[in-house]
């Protein structure tokens, strides 16, 4: 991780437009399992023949996605939903919760062996993050690269 204090909140803003792509509906962490191994599924069937590092882009999306909805259903309260969308260069991953009041805020000060770390691994492997308010829900999304 680099430190750096422009990681330290991310953005409030909403994510680019995307489309097709897979959703979720979660309510606790025990159903993430089966969730990543449809993505990593999903993400291997939608990847270019011949593309070298296709697995490593694909593990990126799926370790970003099961970071934020895991972070959403530990600390984001009420039902989780969770979608993965492909823009034109991006995969989009975005997890809301119910919990509007309490922004992604990544770990500051603690011992790494604590946990808290995701939100900064997710800043570091995106293009762009962020997250932002509608009515009763908060989402969180990360732009990963598809190509």
């Amino acid at each position: 991780m680099t430190g750096d204090p422009a990681r330290l909140q991310w953005p409030s803003s909403v994510p680019p437009p995307a489309q097709d792509g897979w959703h979720w509906t979660f309510s606790h962490v025990s159903e993430l399992p089966r969730a990543r191994a449809q993505l990593r599924a999903g993400l291997a069937a939608e990847a270019v023949p011949d593309d070298p590092d296709a697995a490593e882009r694909d593990e990126a999306v799926v370790l970003a996605f099961d970071e934020m909805a895991s972070n959403a259903l530990r600390h984001g309260g009420g039902g989780v939903t969770a979608r993965v969308q492909r823009t034109a260069r991006a995969w989009l991953v975005e997890v809301c919760d119910e919990a509007p009041s309490r922004p992604p805020e990544p770990a500051v000060d603690r011992d790494p062996s604590q946990g808290g770390l995701g939100l900064y691994l997710i800043a570091e492997m995106s293009d762009a993050h962020g997250w932002h308010l509608d009515e009763t829900t908060k989402s969180v999304w990360a732009l990963l690269p598809r190509r």
